[in-house]
């Protein structure tokens, strides 16, 4: 199946600012008694005969209404040209876009990633299939020079969970002139904070699990891209493989996705001010939040980013067993694991075997949610401060 037309403009969310995007994007045409929202549509096939054209539906595993409407209101946000793709969940969008690197290839990418990415990336390459190349991403000299033998350059910005920030505009730009393809993973900022594709980026990959459905409630990813051709080949990689979203989940996502700009500026505001806090907490060692002035990512954050993003990261004193008590103790916070819903979250990464071992033992990632700020600093701080009696 090839790929839809681009995004027609008709009673479409072109002209207007993501923040009214989210709300008015995918909705029905604005027809006099027409629902004000989208309908699920449950359907495994569609009605036709003859011959099939890209334009045609044909089958449910090849698109469902209920997936466009997402898809529509996706691109606009990552300012795309073709509408996005969504998938059963973040990692099968990842596998899609890893795809992309050809038999033997080399893949470059941050020793520092959403663990998935990399278990999936070591995965291909303990199978021959591909090359792995980590690099730390904030030495923009060393990923450039890591470039010449590279097949696709995956980028994360703000990593996961160390929160290193990539100089997007000049990775981007090295990538292109020596022909290397590139994605990134744009979960941590949301297009709201950030958007790879207008950087130069070919594909950006979403959690839509994180952020965009934004209530830890349903499980999905995203690619978009603006080259039609690319396009094909993740539309066929998802198809072929199965990789595909049911159309409740899409729908839970939608509806999660109109309030994601208030969820982005509450969680963001709070997220800094717990940050501003924990540098002077005395069970806290270091603290990693882009929006600090003193943070290594600071000043490339505040370039190319609109926001410092709502996931804070800390290294407690103590011992592993002493952290892990505290972190159980929280009674505000939830201990889990995952990111981007409207309930506050932490979780001791290294606790995943995949994490890599240049994580600290203790380092904590913090997703802020959407609760009152006193009362998530009021639960933090009296755990953090039964670690340094």
């Amino acid at each position: 199946m090839t790929a839809r037309p681009e995004i027609p403009p008709a009673h479409s969310t072109a002209s207007l600012r993501p923040d009214t995007v989210v709300v008015a994007g995918g909705r029905p045409a604005p027809e006099h008694d027409a629902p004000v929202g989208p309908s699920i549509v449950l359907t495994s096939t569609y009605r036709g005969a003859g011959g099939l054209d890209g334009a045609d539906r044909a089958y449910g595993r090849y698109t469902n209404p209920t997936w466009e409407d997402v898809e529509e209101v996706l691109a606009r946000l990552e300012q795309a040209q073709q509408p996005g793709l969504l998938y059963a969940s973040g990692l099968a969008a990842i596998a899609s876009v890893l795809a992309l690197v050809p038999a033997g290839g080399c893949l470059v990418m941050p020793r520092h990633s959403y663990q998935g990415s990399l278990a999936l990336a070591a995965d291909l390459e303990s199978r021959g299939l591909l090359t792995v190349v980590t690099v730390d991403v904030a030495d923009t000299g060393e990923v450039v020079a890591a470039l010449d033998a590279a097949d696709l350059l995956w980028l994360e910005s703000p990593t996961n969970p160390m929160l290193e920030v990539a100089d997007l505009p000049a990775l981007l730009a090295a990538a292109r002139e020596r022909g290397v393809l590139t994605c990134v993973d744009n979960t941590f900022a949301t297009p709201l904070v950030q958007r790879p594709l207008e950087h130069g980026a070919d594909v950006v990959v979403h959690s839509v699990t994180k952020y965009l459905a934004g209530h830890s409630d349903v499980v999905l990813g995203a690619a978009v891209t603006s080259d039609p051709g690319l396009r094909d080949r993740l539309k066929a990689h998802r198809s072929l493989h199965g990789a595909i979203p049911g159309p409740f989940e899409a729908w839970l996502a939608l509806r999660g996705m109109r309030t994601l700009a208030l969820r982005i500026e509450r969680s963001s505001a709070s997220a800094g001010e717990l940050a501003r806090r924990l540098q002077e907490h005395p069970a806290v060692l270091e603290v990693r939040y882009p929006g600090l002035p003193g943070d290594p990512g600071h000043e490339r954050a505040a370039a190319q980013m609109d926001g410092f993003g709502s996931v804070v990261a800390i290294v407690p004193a103590g011992d592993v067993g002493a952290v892990e008590a505290a972190v159980d103790s929280l009674r505000v916070w939830t201990p889990a694991t995952s990111l981007g819903g409207v309930e506050s979250l932490i979780e001791r990464r290294r606790r995943h075997h995949e994490e890599p071992r240049s994580v600290p033992e203790t380092l904590l990632r913090l997703s802020v949610g959407i609760e009152n700020v006193e009362d998530l600093w009021e639960d933090l701080d009296r755990a953090l401060r039964a670690i340094d009696r």
